[in-house]
């Protein structure tokens, strides 16, 4: 919308500006006594040239990849021990001449302790061991204290009703 009113304002002003383009005969008014008047000059209009910007090539630089590992090992560990909430858990993982060996274990909720030992390669694919050993009692969980909540009664919402209009919608 705006684009189109940009363009009417500059057409508008191209005629205003141009001499005789919206000249469509009319006439002036005659006067009672006659006035010559000499040619009016009128300087060509001059036009300011500017010398390009200089455009500086440079050099992009040089990226090198990093050298790849062919044979990359790790090996991590870690551990959680907590009697008040009963989370017992361990897990191990190395990885060695491209084979991962790993395991886990973890109290499950009936007491039973549950270890999983696994292997993986680009062969074989993963491949798990899952044992299952203890006794059948649950575990030590931390019970929270119940939380006391007071429920109060919802607001009532009352629905506004909307001025009936007898006539047309375009009155």
């Amino acid at each position: 919308m705006y684009a189109k009113l940009l363009i009417v304002c500059c057409a508008c002003a191209v005629a205003a500006a141009a001499p005789g383009l919206l000249d469509y005969g009319y006439a002036a008014p005659a006067l009672s006594h006659s006035v010559v008047s000499a040619p009016v000059a009128v300087a060509a209009p001059v036009y300011k040239t500017y010398a390009a910007p200089v455009v500086k090539a440079v050099a992009a630089p040089v990226v090198r990849a990093e050298p790849i590992d062919p044979n990359p090992a790790y090996s991590y560990a870690y551990g959680v021990q907590d009697p008040h909430t009963g989370d017992h858990k361990d897990a191990q993982e190395t990885l060695q001449n491209g084979v991962v060996h790993g395991s886990y274990s973890l109290v499950e909720p009936d007491g039973h302790l549950r270890k999983v030992t696994y292997t993986a390669d680009k062969i074989n694919g993963f491949n798990a061991v899952v044992e299952r050993t203890g006794g059948t009692h649950a575990a030590p969980v931390a019970i929270a204290a119940p939380a006391h909540v007071v429920a109060a009664p919802a607001p009532i919402a009352i629905a506004a009703h909307a001025p009936i209009s007898l006539g047309h919608g375009w009155r």
